[in-house]
């Protein structure tokens, strides 16, 4: 058994245990009742408190290895015995950024300011559709394609503050926070974590049932969520839910006594496609893809997932659009048709950018100059990676054509 296959058959058995023992026990009778985020039992989980803010920020400031890393970024010309000389001035810097921060909404006004630097000078346009429709009163468990690490909910979140909603809790996996202060700067941004890298079945029904709990009493508080519809990045372009994460949300709802169908409606899902048209981590996406094909697996190195968020972050995007749906009402009877429905909203609201049509094979519409920007993006990358990004690029306007045909036959069906 491949290890993907081992981690999924783990997954399915955690979500389908049952307690063996008192303790066991005990754990699951104090999730079936009506819970609140800040319940102590979520207080390894759950983001940081307006209270908590100012002790974290002056943490952050002073920690030796964000102030490093700051005086690599800033100063790349610079030798390295030169960054210790700098850590004083970009730490008197930061205090001064961060002076008036004081809980969490500032830090997330300082992210907004942030992402509108971002979307200036790495994008070619961000526009956005849905969220005008939706309720600032009440809370909704936002899940969307998953192509970039911090980037897909961050757009999520500025379509939120332009439209007045709560900007959203964000899901984030543990295998991200390996630095301490990379988990206190995520945990500012209101990201709460999901215990990926435990090992033990057990170990993983108790995380799965207090995320489930988390995520269930967030929503009735009216608080927004995000999680990806999936664990990990579609490094290949084929966004799929996966139906783990779906029974993952039910385990609370089963818990309080709810069938899936009330459950899932209860919690206000908003099904949300996110589209780039250039992903700046398409080289390293094909660079894996292309050594799992070539020798059966992949590692990653210590920090590619900072390297990642990084490149992700500074790479050219091209244009950026992100639609959300209507909260999905439908007498959904179990995970996969769920997963179903999250996926067709996904799909058809792909927006189908000139690097997607000339991926497809389908460019007749595209103009020369577009096809040709594209193209050279392509041929700049290493000659065994090109058939890997064209893939990546092209899989979305597949999976809209797929919609196309199951609606077309629904209707044929229906006449």
């Amino acid at each position: 058994m491949n290890n993907v296959s081992q981690e999924h058959s783990e997954k399915e058995a955690a979500l389908n245990s049952t307690p063996v023992n008192e303790k066991e026990k005990a754990a699951d009778l104090q999730l079936s009742r009506e819970l609140t985020t800040d319940d102590p039992m979520f207080d390894d989980i759950r983001h940081y408190r307006d209270d908590e803010v100012p002790e974290v920020v002056r943490r952050v400031i002073n920690d030796s290895s964000l102030l490093g890393g700051l005086a690599r970024n800033m100063f790349p010309s610079l030798p390295k015995f030169m960054h210790p000389v700098l850590k004083p001035v970009i730490r008197a810097i930061l205090r001064k950024k961060f002076s008036k921060i004081t809980d969490i909404r500032g830090c997330q006004e300082y992210v907004a300011r942030f992402m509108e630097g971002v979307i200036k000078n790495s994008t070619d346009g961000f526009t956005y559709e849905g969220f005008d429709k939706l309720d600032p009163a009440k809370g909704y468990l936002f899940i969307s394609n998953h192509r970039d690490i911090s980037l897909d909910p961050a757009f999520v979140d500025m379509c939120c503050f332009y439209n007045k909603l709560d900007t959203v809790k964000i899901a984030i996996g543990d295998n991200l926070l390996r630095l301490p202060v990379a988990t206190d700067l995520m945990k500012l941004n209101k990201s709460f974590i999901v215990k990926r890298s435990l090992s033990s079945v057990k170990d993983k029904i108790k995380a799965f049932s207090e995320l489930s709990a988390y995520i269930g009493a967030a929503i009735r508080e009216n608080h927004n969520v995000w999680i990806a519809q999936r664990e990990g990045r579609a490094k290949d372009g084929n966004d799929a839910t996966e139906d783990a994460i779906l029974k993952m949300f039910y385990m609370y709802g089963k818990k309080l006594k709810m069938s899936f169908p009330d459950y899932v409606k209860s919690l206000n899902i908003v099904p949300v496609s996110i589209s780039y048209e250039f992903d700046p981590g398409d080289v390293m996406k094909a660079r894996e893809l292309y050594e799992k094909s070539k020798n059966g697996n992949y590692t990653k190195s210590e920090f590619e997932d900072i390297d990642s968020i990084v490149s992700g972050i500074k790479g050219y995007k091209g244009r950026v659009h992100v639609s959300a749906g209507a909260p999905l009402t439908g007498e959904y009877q179990d995970a996969a048709t769920l997963a179903h429905a999250i996926d067709t909203y996904i799909y058809s609201h792909y927006q189908l950018f000139p690097s997607v049509l000339v991926a497809a094979g389908h460019d007749e519409k595209v103009s020369e100059k577009d096809k040709a920007k594209f193209m050279e993006r392509i041929n700049s990358a290493p000659e065994e990676l090109r058939p890997y990004m064209m893939k990546m690029y092209g899989a979305p306007y597949f999976n809209y054509e797929k919609c196309l045909s199951e609606v077309g036959a629904k209707q044929n069906a229906a006449v």
